[in-house]
């Protein structure tokens, strides 16, 4: 007998349960956290959470519409809807889904889900590395508001010798037309042949930051990568390729999302 028939009846034999919710090991095995029995540990164990309350008793429902629930402290994704996926854009393609003058924008990568997919946030045509696609609105809207301090991580590969003073001054900040903005961290990663390369870590999403920024202090940028947004790396993902995000990194963009957010992402 299916566990989670209550007094009204399920449909389509799926298991759906009628207004009195899932039982939550149900919807952690759904989700793919764990088998259902595995899952009825960890709720004993104290392990799961509901709507930021710990839950030990195993008759718990909850509705996965509506309901937020993390394991060990990391955001469970319910709504099979949503979709994550990361791009290592190329340089010479612009962010956007439609670009008005022909260029080549996004459309060629989000086309290859059903779903409508849109970028969070922007890179230059001319900057390649991470991007984020997804049709979650509410983690978008977290993720690319420099209100919530969400951390982009740039290499930048720059004209002339770096010094150590040079980055002390970037994390210290520069003037700029449109204000002062100070890099979150900076280092310098290797530095020969009239050329350096600059690790720069910024929440700012002002426009060209890191360009400008490098300009200001005297090294005009040649190249630009963006290899991590928040918990996301670009790891070894080739460029002119996207995938869907891990359970991992898809937990820890969820997380990053209820705790900084003002409504859930799912």
């Amino acid at each position: 007998m299916n566990d989670d028939a209550s007094t009204g009846s399920a449909t389509g034999g799926t298991g759906a349960a009628s207004d009195d919710g899932i039982r939550l090991q149900k919807v952690l095995a759904n989700a793919g956290v764990a088998s259902r029995r595995v899952a009825e540990q960890m709720i004993v164990e104290g392990r799961v959470r509901v709507n930021g309350e710990t839950v030990t008793e195993l008759g718990r429902r909850i509705h996965p519409e509506t309901d937020l629930v993390d394991v060990d402290g990391t955001a469970i994704q319910l709504d099979g809807s949503k979709r994550y996926v990361i791009l290592n854009k190329p340089t010479g393609v612009v962010s956007s889904m439609n670009d008005d003058r022909g260029r080549r924008d996004l459309r060629e990568w989000a086309d290859q889900w059903d779903e409508r997919l849109y970028n969070v946030g922007r890179l230059d045509a001319d900057t390649s590395g991470l991007l984020v696609l997804t049709n979650d609105g509410a983690l978008a809207h977290v993720l690319a508001h420099p209100s919530f301090g969400v951390t982009k991580v740039y290499i930048a590969k720059v004209d002339g010798q770096v010094l150590p003073q040079t980055i002390q001054r970037l994390i210290k900040g520069v003037e700029l037309e449109d204000g002062r903005i100070a890099a979150d961290k900076a280092r310098l990663l290797d530095s020969s042949r009239g050329e350096s390369l600059v690790e720069l870590t910024l929440h700012s999403g002002k426009n060209r930051i890191v360009r400008r920024m490098m300009a200001e202090v005297g090294h005009p940028v040649i190249e630009l990568v963006r290899r991590q947004f928040g918990p996301l790396h670009l790891g070894t993902l080739p460029v002119g390729q996207a995938r869907e995000l891990t359970k991992v990194e898809r937990g820890a963009l969820l997380t990053l999302s209820r705790r900084d957010g003002d409504a859930p992402s799912e």
